[in-house]
């Protein structure tokens, strides 16, 4: 595979979070620049200022409503861009740090609460709920929707969790201490995550036994993943400036390198196969399939 670069900001204003709109359009969020770009289909770049001090746009899903949703960890709140690039938002608790998003099988918007070791649930509508972990400190990070439920990673509490639709969670230690859960992806009929500390992906099955694989280099920093539909996984390596593709065996069959303090982070697989990743240093790369 090749991969070819975007660029879709400026200086220090940091792509983060990637997503694939339903219509091919792909999103960035620009977490130091308080701003949504888009790329259209033949590489046009528009940007969609939030006009609020702080707000760190962090992670971007597309909506079931054909909007594009974002959580703002800066300032407490759940973004959203219309069709019509208009931008409002919702908001989810003082002090919160709304982190990780995801579509749950019912419709709403899921995300998780970092400070606060709560997950949150928002309707198209803007009703906003939200459920207790029942862990203390726990820092939940990512996560991620099957077709029954949710998955997220504790950063903090070491564990993988899972929450039904309903609120009730179960928490997953961990084999390895400190490994620091960062990404979870469920897709495929599997779920990964990620271990930043430890070098490792993990994956965990629906009965909870949990398989880790540790990576080459142990100092890589895995940070999100994205399944694919073969049972294999894409994973940005934070620390070596690069993307990994895992098989469903979890071994590293290719390797893409994105350039040395390119700073990967976040990671979307389109329906067409396609990879994209976004760079902190101010571009998207897309990953050719």
């Amino acid at each position: 595979m090749r991969s070819t670069e975007i660029i879709v900001a400026e200086g220090n204003e940091g792509p983060y979070g990637v997503a694939v709109g339903s219509d091919g359009e792909v999103w960035t969020t620009l977490v130091h620049a308080g701003a949504v770009a888009r790329v259209s289909r033949d590489g046009v770049v528009s940007r969609f200022p939030i006009d609020a001090d702080g707000s760190r746009p962090s992670v971007i899903v597309a909506g079931p409503d054909g909007a594009m949703w974002f959580t703002r960890n800066g300032d407490d709140r759940i973004g959203r861009v219309g069709a019509d690039g208009a931008v409002s938002s919702f908001e989810v608790g003082a002090g919160s740090a709304p982190y990780g998003l995801c579509v749950g099988a019912d419709g709403a918007l899921w995300f998780t609460l970092m400070n606060v070791d709560r997950i949150g649930r928002v309707t198209v509508d803007g009703e906003v709920s939200s459920f207790e972990l029942g862990s203390s400190g726990g820092f939940p990070a990512m996560i991620a929707a099957d077709e029954d439920g949710l998955w997220f990673a504790l950063n903090q509490g070491n564990a993988v969790g899972r929450m039904s639709l309903d609120g009730a969670v179960v928490l997953h230690p961990l084999p390895t201490e400190g490994a620091g859960p960062v990404g979870v992806s469920a897709g495929g009929g599997v779920v990964w995550f990620t271990e930043l500390q430890a070098g490792q992906v993990g994956r965990i099955d629906t009965d909870g036994k949990i398989v880790e694989y540790p990576l080459p280099d142990r100092s890589c920093k895995p940070h999100a993943v994205a399944a694919t539909n073969d049972g294999g996984c894409w994973v940005t390596l934070w620390g070596s400036g690069s993307a990994v593709r895992l098989d469903a065996q979890g071994a590293v069959v290719e390797e893409i390198l994105l350039g040395e303090g390119s700073e990967p982070h976040g990671l979307a697989v389109g329906a067409d196969g396609e990879v994209w990743v976004a760079l902190e240093i101010g571009v998207l790369a897309h990953i050719h399939a």
